[in-house]
Order: structure tokens, then C-alpha cells, then sequence
């Protein structure tokens, strides 16, 4: 199971490496309002494929660790969340945002992790072990459906704010080259973060199993 563990840090940490380097590569994506997604129609899409393979690897294989060290119907019920979360990350890598199943991968890799990581956070600070870190498990645990929520709000803020200036929008649409005077633009923000929150839960729960090798 520390294979399994350094796996989970491995692929998570070429994961967000890969999403780094997107951020200096592809500047003209300004990440205040475009979106993780967006790479794609760029000069570096491979990238993009990797950044999304490596966190749907990241998941998976976390879930395959978690599997045995939960017991219960919710606790398993989020792993199963956690799982759903790697597909559809992996579906996002290979179903780019031009692809009409790339709205099914959103749909499969973002939704569920919110509840599957407080189902199994909470079983897991009741043990011995991990009620020591319950701070930074909870933390990490609480910062994913936070995210979720912002950034729900920052696109319902854009979308608003193309409306009121006539902007159509849509999967059809092309976005604009520049934001437009009056149009709130940090949705960008706070899908990087969200996808951050993503990474970054996984990757300290194979950190704390791979150091203390329970």
C-alpha cells in the first residue's frame, strides 16, 4: 500500500506541476476569467492531457488506498465519490472543452468529491492515528466544497455580467478576447483553486499514511 501511496503523491504532484507550468506557457488565457479547461485551444494541449490523466491517476489511485482503511456504508460510499472524481478528470484529459462529452466530465469529476471527502474525513479522525491530524484533515476536507461553492458564485457573477452587456454565451460560443468593462471576471480564480482543494486532499492523506506506514 506505499506504492499505492506514492502514487497518489507522484501523479498529484505532476499533476499540479503540469497546471503550473500552463499558467506561463499560455498566458493568453488571463486565469482571472478563463477557465482551467480553456488550455486546450491553445499551443499546449498535451499538457492540459497531462495535468487531467495525472489528477484522475491521483484520485484513483487514492481511492484504492482509502478502501481499506475506512469501514462502512457512508465511508465507502465516498470512496466510491472519490473514484467517480478520477474518471472524470481523466474524461476531462481526453474529452477536450470543444467535445461534447467534456460537460459529462465537469459533471462526473466535480459534484461528488464535495461529499465523498467529508464522508470519509469524519470516519477517519475517529481513529487513532488520524484523530491526530483531524485539524489539517478537516481543513483540507472543508476547503473543497468551499471552492465548489465560490466558484459556482464567480460564474454566476460572469455570466450575469455578459447578459447585462449583451454578450452571448454558451458551450457554442466562443468566450471574448478581453473581458468587457462592467463584467466581474474571477470565476478563473477560483477554478484553479478549486482544482488545488482537489489535489491537495488526497495527496496529504497518502502523506500521512506513507510517513507513519500503518
Amino acid at each position: 500500500m506505499n506504492t499505492i501511496a506514492l502514487l497518489v503523491l507522484a501523479s498529484g504532484t505532476v499533476s499540479l506541476l503540469a497546471f503550473l507550468t500552463l499558467h506561463f506557457v499560455s498566458r493568453e488565457f488571463h486565469p482571472g476569467w478563463r477557465m482551467i479547461s480553456e488550455y486546450a485551444l491553445g499551443s499546449h494541449k498535451w499538457l492540459l492531457t497531462v495535468f487531467f490523466v495525472c489528477w484522475g491517476i491521483c484520485s484513483i489511485s487514492a481511492s484504492i488506498l482509502l478502501w481499506n482503511l475506512v469501514h462502512g456504508f457512508w465511508p465507502s460510499v465516498g470512496i466510491v465519490c472519490l473514484f467517480l472524481t478520477g474518471i472524470g478528470a481523466i474524461m476531462g484529459g481526453l474529452f477536450d472543452v470543444k467535445h461534447k462529452l467534456h460537460g459529462m466530465a465537469f459533471g462526473i469529476g466535480i459534484p461528488f468529491l464535495p461529499l465523498g471527502v467529508l464522508l470519509i474525513s469524519y470516519t477517519l479522525i475517529k481513529e487513532d492515528f488520524w484523530s491526530h491530524e483531524r485539524l489539517s484533515i478537516l481543513l483540507s476536507a472543508h476547503a473543497i466544497w468551499l471552492s465548489v461553492v465560490l466558484m459556482a458564485v464567480s460564474m454566476v457573477l460572469l455570466f450575469s455580467g455578459f447578459k447585462k452587456a449583451g454578450i452571448p454565451f454558451g458551450p457554442a460560443i466562443a468566450p471574448p478576447e478581453k473581458l468587457p468593462a462592467g463584467v466581474i471576471g474571477i470565476n478563473g480564480y477560483f477554478n484553479r483553486l478549486l482544482v488545488i482543494c482537489y489535489l491537495l486532499w488526497p495527496m496529504l492523506l497518502a502523506w500521512l499514511y506513507y510517513n507513519a506506514k500503518i
